[in-house]
């Protein structure tokens, strides 16, 4: 049998990829020209296919390995990998050893640049850079709006009915906030106030009961367990959205002065209340297990087409307020340095 390399494979846009792993206690390999994973049955060991053509990301979990020619062969296709620790969180470094997210991208030396230079030319402009941030926070409003009402159906095993007209004055309070907030850290304020106020309305319409958002890893409850490992699912399809249009990580618009790769967190904020929220709490309702709720995230994921929404939100930021920077740049900005004297 002939082998078939990764460059080889038939490329398929990264926003239409359908597949995002999360690994534990296996190998992952080349075998026959194709990226398997090997996990032990007794005696006997399986080996299952990675369809790395059609994958975005893949989360190494407790007890894996990886070899050097198969993270050869997921770079040539372009997936994201990242280490992490049991059930998806926390996610380790790639490059550091830290906890800060980071990944194992891609590398290429011929990435392309046009989004790049459009991010740049507003991103050192700091009320610029308070537009967009802006901007991305009514993105998450109106996805939230769209996605609730529709994507999840509440029947006897699945309850989900939330109060809609709460849900939309929760929605038009915040608008008008987002507009307001004079600074990145007023409109995290308001980012964190309004998360607050959907997980209430998350808990009431699935009929939880009490909740209260814990710290990563210091609770044992499913469901700030499921809102963990959601959102690092989140994390995954954000930094495969920035790598895509070749933007660092370190050039947010809202999360950069606390966090290392913070736009990876800005674009992943764009889809967690409307996905990762709900189905956190619904699969903590039906008690599902952190492979069925995984399972049933990423098919949410998939379905509401949110790695293409990110990718479209990058590029309409990027070229919008990069217009506006180059239209508002000074007509000396670029004339000759005087002579030293």
């Amino acid at each position: 049998m002939q082998d078939i390399g990764a460059g080889d494979l038939k490329t398929i846009l990264h926003s239409k990829r359908a597949n995002l792993y999360y690994l534990e206690h296996c190998r992952v390999l080349v075998n026959g020209g194709r990226v398997e994973y090997v996990t032990e049955q007794g005696a006997r060991s399986l080996y299952w296919n990675i369809p790395i053509a059609n994958t975005t990301t893949l989360l190494l979990g407790t007890g894996t390995s990886l070899t050097q020619a198969a993270m050869r062969e997921l770079a040539k296709a372009g997936v994201m990998v990242g280490f992490c620790g049991g059930g998806g969180t926390p996610l380790f470094a790639g490059t550091d050893g830290g906890l800060d997210i980071a990944w194992m991208s891609p590398q290429s030396e011929y990435r392309p640049t046009e989004y790049l230079q459009h991010w740049v030319r507003f991103w050192f402009d700091e009320p610029l850079r308070l537009q967009a941030a802006r901007m991305f926070q009514h993105t998450r409003l109106a996805r939230v709006r769209a996605v609730w009402p529709r994507q999840f159906k509440g029947d006897r095993d699945e309850p989900w009915s939330p109060d809609l007209a709460r849900l939309d004055a929760l929605l038009d309070a915040s608008g008008p906030a987002i507009d307001a907030a004079p600074d990145h850290t007023s409109l995290l304020t308001e980012e964190a106030r309004l998360s607050k106020q959907l997980y209430r309305l998350a808990a009431q319409a699935t009929r939880y009961g009490e909740f209260t958002r814990s710290k990563r890893g210091e609770s044992t409850d499913s469901s700030n367990r499921f809102l963990d490992h959601g959102n690092y699912l989140a994390y995954g399809l954000g930094a495969t959205a920035t790598w895509v249009l070749g933007l660092p990580h370190g050039l947010a618009v809202l999360h950069g002065k606390t966090r290392k790769g913070g736009l990876v967190f800005d674009v992943a904020d764009l889809v967690k209340d409307a996905v990762v929220l709900p189905q956190a709490f619904i699969s903590a309702m039906r008690g599902d297990s952190e492979q069925e709720f995984r399972r049933a995230c990423i098919e949410t994921l998939t379905r509401t087409e949110a790695l293409d929404f990110m990718i479209d939100t990058l590029k309409d930021t990027a070229l919008r307020f990069g217009r506006l920077a180059q239209e508002s740049s000074r007509p000396d900005a670029c004339a000759p340095l005087p002579e030293a004297p």
